[in-house]
């Protein structure tokens, strides 16, 4: 696998840090790769910018910044707007179709997938919008296995809200593979536990 780099990116409220974090347990704790995030948000509590950043590797990680990502995300157009320049040459782009308009010409893949649309009217509760877009990025990339973000997802969150966190996920791995995306980079070290 080498190194895979991703960037989330947002306002402060929509979860991107969280997404981060989970997906870097996922990574580090049940499927025994090395993974390192950080993350930069405004002084706002709610709708400031937000950035992390999230390295995965087989190998030992050296630098916990990302400077040109694999894989970018944007939730908000401001994010989008400010981001899509530093995405790797034949990275991925996520954005959500209710809040981005991709206007830019990338050097990458671009996917605009309706995730807060569908947790509305699925869920009913917009607050699991970062995980629906977990699995987005977990089924468009295949950088860890489901069972791994499951794993990560139930030790985070309450389990009042647990069901809840599950079926956004799977929702997002439901967008992805019903736009016919496919799988852009599946191979991963796996660890039993």
């Amino acid at each position: 696998m080498g190194t895979k780099s991703f960037v989330f990116t947002g306002s402060g409220g929509q979860g991107v840090i969280t997404a981060a974090i989970v997906l870097g347990e996922a990574a580090a704790l049940h499927e025994g790769l090395n993974a390192v995030q950080t993350q930069v948000y405004g002084p706002e509590a709610r709708g400031g910018a937000t950035r992390a950043d999230l390295i995965i590797s087989t190998d030992p990680i050296r630098y916990p910044k990302v400077i040109n990502p694999h894989v970018l995300v944007c939730l908000t157009q401001e994010s989008y707007n400010k981001f899509a320049p530093i995405i790797r040459p034949g990275g991925l782009l996520i954005a959500d179709a209710s809040f981005v308009s991709t206007v830019r010409k990338a050097d990458a893949r671009q996917v605009v997938l309706p995730m807060y649309e569908t947790v509305k009217e699925k869920i009913g509760k917009t607050i699991v919008f970062n995980i629906c877009m977990l699995g987005c990025v977990l089924s468009l990339t295949g950088i860890v296995s489901r069972e791994a973000v499951v794993k990560a997802v139930t030790s985070r969150m309450a389990e009042a809200h647990l069901d809840m966190n599950l079926r956004a996920l799977n929702l997002g791995m439901e967008l992805a593979q019903a736009a016919g995306t496919g799988v852009i980079s599946a191979p991963r070290q796996t660890v039993s536990s």
